[in-house]
């Protein structure tokens, strides 16, 4: 017979995964209230705290969202596309966009003053008009709620697929006020959003929700809980907000442990969800490779430390003496443009498991540079070592060409610089993530989610002659 947990004591054993064990520490239990919740998580066996505060929190924002996601049914795609609109013209109005750009300031300050990364939390000019355009492209799109995408006839009746919305989607997302932005694009196919960004950037998405999100759905008559920010800077709130089982889809973005941390919370809880914490781009030099190709595909893969930047870099060893002074010096090149030197780490043959490791570098460029005796050898140490994310061949041989992109496990492939790896870059649409294959390939789905990416399918059935049975 269950009972509701009301205290923790320090010392006791909690059963996880099926035959584990884990121990309360005291501080858990002192914290520990009536009305607190406990989460397990199953795959590592770490003790999760959500105070009761940051659960009913949470909770009321995926209520709203769930209200919304119902009310929506009453709405146009006009309005949806209307939405888009009114919002890309409020961030480009200087008037109503100047509170944001302050909020922003003062993030950005807190963030120096604590020893915090600035680079992806900055709202820069470029950013304004990436936001702006993503959302304008939003409502370009030809994408809509409902739409047919296959029939099957029979003699006295059909059967038709049609795109339909998924639901709430949370997402828990890093300090980038662009991503926030971005994300509403979930709206484009009908689905409703409830948000919870990092403690960094809070300000910053309060301030957008204030200016912009909020006066846009009420200037288009859309319902108020189609965007809901979860307004705290604890981390219970992310841990609340993915065990909520009336999530259609969870998506996380951040660093690689906190992010797998939150997988595990909503796959057992039934939640289906999409990550990306790890990344870091690879790039193999083929005998057969251009000199200046290498120089210039190297340099422009190191221009800032985001996911898709080169992490590691395979050359040859029967040309090796050639090739790393041309890598080091492409990467110092990328450095000096950052007033800073970048930073090489040679792997030794007996060293290779630390090619898993990504560098979080924030002005200076720092990769691992690697010998291997062939393209094989290159391939499967990605295979095994990276979080199969990104990968490029750099060679002139087309058969080369070929045979690397059917053998490498990622779902990003190139033959050129590591940065193109972005939805918005690359297929002119705003991204919610991009989805390495760590944890395996993904079913039925592109390694970019984007805002129509996010449905599901129903089927509908026209009987014309009654009689019909089985």
């Amino acid at each position: 017979m269950s009972r509701p947990l009301t205290q923790l004591i320090a010392g006791q054993e909690l059963v996880y995964g099926g035959d584990r064990v884990t121990v309360v520490p005291t501080e858990l239990a002192e914290a520990f209230r009536e009305g607190d919740r406990l989460v397990i998580v199953q795959e590592t066996g770490d003790l999760l705290h959500i105070p009761s505060g940051e659960h009913t929190l949470v909770s009321r924002a995926v209520s709203d969202a769930t209200a919304a996601f119902a009310a929506l049914a009453d709405c146009s795609d006009d309005q949806i596309t209307e939405f888009f609109g009114c919002f890309a013209a409020r961030i480009d109005d200087d008037s109503v966009f100047g509170a944001v750009i302050e909020a922003n300031e003062a993030d950005v300050a807190s963030a120096s003053a604590r020893g915090r990364s600035i680079t992806r939390l900055q709202l820069s000019a470029a950013m304004r008009r990436d936001m702006a355009s993503g959302l304008r492209s939003w409502g370009a799109s030809p994408t809509r709620r409902q739409q047919l995408i296959a029939t099957t006839d029979h003699d006295a009746w059909s059967v038709s697929s049609w795109r339909a919305p998924l639901g709430v989607v949370g997402f828990v997302f890093e300090g980038r006020p662009n991503v926030f932005a971005d994300a509403t694009g979930v709206l484009r196919t009908g689905n409703t959003a409830v948000f919870r960004i990092g403690s960094d950037a809070l300000g910053t998405a309060r301030q957008i929700m204030r200016s912009c999100v909020e006066p846009a759905l009420l200037e288009v008559g859309l319902p108020s809980g189609s965007v809901v920010l979860v307004d705290s800077a604890a981390h219970a709130a992310g841990w609340a907000l993915f065990s909520d089982p009336r999530l259609a889809l969870a998506v996380a973005r951040g660093s690689g442990t906190a992010v797998a941390q939150l997988g595990a919370v909503a796959r057992q809880h039934g939640v289906p969800v999409s990550l990306h914490g790890t990344g870091g781009a690879w790039i193999v030099v083929s005998e057969h490779a251009d000199v200046d190709v290498v120089a210039e595909t190297v340099e422009h893969s190191l221009d800032r430390k985001v996911c898709n930047t080169m992490n590691a870099c395979c050359i040859p060893r029967s040309h090796s003496a050639k090739f790393a002074d041309v890598v080091i010096d492409a990467a110092t090149r990328a450095a000096t443009r950052r007033g800073s030197e970048a930073v090489v780490h040679r792997v030794a043959a007996t060293e290779r498991e630390q090619l898993g490791h990504e560098w979080e570098w924030e002005n200076s460029p720092e990769y691992w540079l690697v010998e291997v005796d062939s393209i094989a050898e290159a391939v499967d140490l990605f295979n095994r070592h990276s979080p199969r994310l990104a990968a490029s061949l750099i060679s002139d041989d087309a058969d080369e060409q070929e045979w690397f992109y059917s053998a490498v496990d990622a779902p990003f492939v190139g033959n050129g610089f590591t940065r193109w790896v972005d939805g918005q870059f690359a297929l002119d649409q705003p991204e919610l993530g991009l989805s390495n294959w760590q944890s395996g390939r993904l079913f039925a789905r592109g390694g970019v989610l984007s805002g129509d990416s996010v449905f599901t399918v129903r089927l509908r059935a026209d009987v014309r002659d009654h009689s019909l049975h089985r």
